[in-house]
């Protein structure tokens, strides 16, 4: 049974969020405050993390930074706040998800179900490492996860790096941004198509020399995306 840690300050949303969750099968624990969030995310092994925004002692931002360090877990980000800043914010720090309140428990539901099977899948051992790619100084090991670029290590989130693998495993194969995010988040309309241009924006500081004149993943305007050989 997947175990997931529920962080909101707002007892009755943590509540009714659970409530969905454990109807749907799921293990939930709850905690309210953003010290008490962090280390038992830190201590114990849960499959997927539910992160409010405003919490007390540390906010949601500072979590999802910390916690990226070292977990590759997906992490929803959830508040009221629905200005486009915070969402890009969350995003760039490693949230695979960001939602807005109110939002339906059912939405919730699916959204987690849908992180939770396209991560499994992702992870899966069944990959082989003869997987491997290999271009242009950068290789892309999909068994262990692990970026390297010209020899050099790079560290990119869990949904960072599930984008520059579907577009390095298909190089010179053009994807809308519609076709990234269904293939990616697995949420088809539920989602907001512009969490792909925050990801491939990121992807690009942390693994082009020059993310103005990139090498590997090339824009082309109005259509799409491909990763250039």
């Amino acid at each position: 049974m997947k175990k997931i840690l529920i962080v909101e300050d707002d007892i009755s949303i943590a509540e009714l969020e659970r409530d969905y969750l454990e109807i749907n099968g799921f293990t939930v624990e709850i905690e309210n405050t953003g010290l008490k969030g962090m280390n038992r995310a830190r201590s114990e092994n849960f499959n997927l993390i539910i992160l409010d925004l405003m919490l007390p002692e540390i906010d949601g931002f500072q979590i999802c930074k910390e916690l990226r360090e070292t977990l590759d877990i997906p992490i929803l980000m959830v508040s009221a706040k629905g200005e486009g800043i915070d969402k890009i914010r969350g995003l760039g720090l490693g949230a695979d998800d960001y939602i807005t309140k109110p939002f339906s428990p059912n939405e919730l539901v699916a959204r987690v179900k849908a992180h939770l099977k396209r991560y499994e899948r992702l992870t899966s051992k069944e990959q082989k490492k003869n997987e491997i790619v290999e271009i242009n100084g950068l290789s892309i090991d999909p068994y262990s996860r692990r970026i390297h670029v010209n020899n050099k290590e790079i560290n990119l989130a869990s949904k960072e790096f599930d984008v520059l693998w579907l577009l390095a495993s298909n190089p010179n194969r053009v994807f809308n941004k519609e076709e990234i995010f269904e293939r990616v988040w697995g949420l088809d309309s539920l989602g907001d198509v512009s969490t792909v241009t925050v990801h491939i924006r990121r992807i690009r500081e942390k693994i082009e020399y020059d993310s103005s004149q990139p090498r590997y993943i090339e824009t082309l305007w109005g259509v799409g995306y491909r990763f250039k050989i």
